[in-house]
């Protein structure tokens, strides 16, 4: 062997055992072989249930090349059967090679003569290589297509070549089944995170599809940036990996919430269940001690009704409070007098309408949870940033903590729960940020408000970018241009 060949033999083992994508490394290694076989054309094929399936076509004559963007050239597949030279070698397991095509009785060539007729290409010698895996594990077949002289004359395939490829191949094919593996393990840890994913939505009926939005918008919205940049001839901004990574992070932004307790994270009013309870009971009872002191001559009838009035008035106001999404000046004065009211219990003790806590509860202004109850809610950001801790993430999934960890904390520092500022925040936190909210904005399977059309939803975005200085300004406004939470119509 020369050695300009054992050099690129050698040069291939290294490219080969450097490739992780599936679809280059299958065109490495047809180009690989064919480049030391020194030949016209080759076909890879990788063995699915009972047929090989095309992969990747080369032919320098007729300048064919097909399948090295992953899409599978449209070629029927080949049955495993043994009248298919390509198909033979993988069932037994030998390379074999023939030396002209035309005048092989032993294998079906028809398929390659019609073509050669439509084409007017001439397959003369073939050459079929095996790729299995060091356990015997059938995975595919090298099939060449005419070997060629130094002048460019078609000959046979050598007996020293075949050993050649034989390695090659062999070497191949563990790498090949070092990338399914690889892409195994990703797919578990990838259906493990969905699992997670769905275990916090599901949990609460009220935020069952949130992340799922988020991902699908999040997938738009990538997609927008880089074919925003290939128009204007940039490099796109996310690379497979660093989008993959990002969305990565969109899935497990909310884990924490699975130590949230449900009473919080799916309270639909403001008072309590019990605390509700405890009021409009409080109310009848109140009623009935009216119609005691009436019946008992304490008080008129007509003080007795205007008692009754007022109770039923004060029951439609908490009700209305209760629910409310922002309580207004009137709804505070309203609220203060009725904490002002007073009855007599039985024991004679002067007791208020309403305690001490059920005000409070009704006092607050946005929203349904107290600053206590905001507060554990909050915590789930500090959760997920402790839970994802204990993930030994790879390192294309270095950063999914720390922008996880980073989607409620603002540019202006007012955000949680490292109130940090602009140069401590990625732009992909800032991405998943901008997509956590405009989704709660627009929600409407929440408790407590009704979900915002999205073009108000944009003018909120719009007023923490701009005003509030929350957003990052260029990203929200890229988000609003893209319109990504709008379904592609195809």
């Amino acid at each position: 062997m020369k050695q300009d060949e054992i050099s690129k033999i050698l040069k291939v083992g290294v490219q080969l055992s450097a490739e992780r994508d599936l679809n280059k490394l299958l065109e490495q290694i047809l180009t690989c072989v064919m480049e030391l076989a020194n030949c016209d054309g080759g076909t890879l094929y990788l063995l699915d249930q009972d047929a090989l399936h095309f992969k990747i076509m080369l032919n320098h004559t007729l300048n064919i090349y097909s399948g090295g963007d992953g899409q599978e050239p449209e070629m029927p597949p080949v049955p495993l059967n043994k009248e298919n030279m390509c198909a033979l070698a993988l069932l037994e397991g030998r390379t074999i090679h023939v030396a002209d095509v035309k005048n092989s009785q032993e294998y079906d060539f028809s398929g390659h003569i019609r073509y050669d007729g439509i084409t007017g290409y001439h397959t003369q010698s073939m050459l079929a290589v095996p790729m299995c895996s060091r356990e015997g594990k059938k995975l595919g077949v090298l099939q060449l297509i005419n070997a060629m002289d130094e002048t460019g004359a078609i000959q046979p395939f050598s007996e020293d070549m075949a050993l050649v490829l034989e390695s090659v191949a062999s070497q191949a094919a563990i790498t090949i089944q070092n990338v399914y593996y690889i892409q195994e393990i990703k797919e578990l840890f990838h259906s493990f995170v969905r699992v997670m994913s769905s275990a916090v939505d599901e949990r609460s009926p009220y935020n069952g599809n949130h992340t799922r939005h988020m991902v699908a918008y999040g997938n738009r919205f990538l997609d927008y940036l880089n074919k925003r940049a290939i128009e204007a001839g940039q490099e796109p901004p996310f690379s497979p990996s660093g989008r993959e990574e990002l969305l990565m992070s969109i899935w497990l932004h909310d884990i924490g919430k699975l130590v949230i307790p449900l009473e919080v994270m799916d309270k639909p009013t403001r008072l309590l269940p019990e605390q509700n309870l405890a009021f409009f009971h409080r109310m009848e009872v109140i009623r009935l001690r009216g119609e005691i002191d009436q019946l008992s001559g304490r008080i008129s009838a007509r003080e007795q009704e205007s008692l009754c009035c007022r109770t039923k008035k004060a029951e439609d106001l908490v009700k209305e409070l209760n629910s409310a999404g922002i309580l207004s000046e009137e709804n505070r004065n309203e609220l203060k007098a009725l904490s002002n009211q007073t009855y007599i219990d039985e024991t004679g003790a002067t007791c208020k309408w309403l305690t001490p806590e059920e005000y409070a509860m009704l006092s607050i202004s946005k929203g349904t949870l107290s600053q206590k109850e905001r507060e554990i809610m909050e915590g789930h950001v500090a959760m997920t940033d402790k839970l994802l801790s204990q993930i030994q993430f790879s390192n294309e999934f270095s950063h999914v903590q720390e922008w996880a960890a980073k989607h409620h904390e603002y540019l202006n520092g007012s955000g949680y729960p490292g109130h940090l500022t602009e140069e401590a925040i990625p732009t992909e936190a800032r991405i998943v940020t901008i997509l956590d909210i405009f989704d709660a904005l627009t929600a409407d399977d929440r408790p407590y408000k009704p979900g915002m059309p999205a073009q108000k939803a944009v003018f909120v975005l719009e007023a923490m970018a701009q005003k509030e200085g929350k957003l990052d300004p260029e990203l929200t406004r890229l988000f609003i241009e893209s319109r990504c939470w709008e379904p592609d119509p195809n």
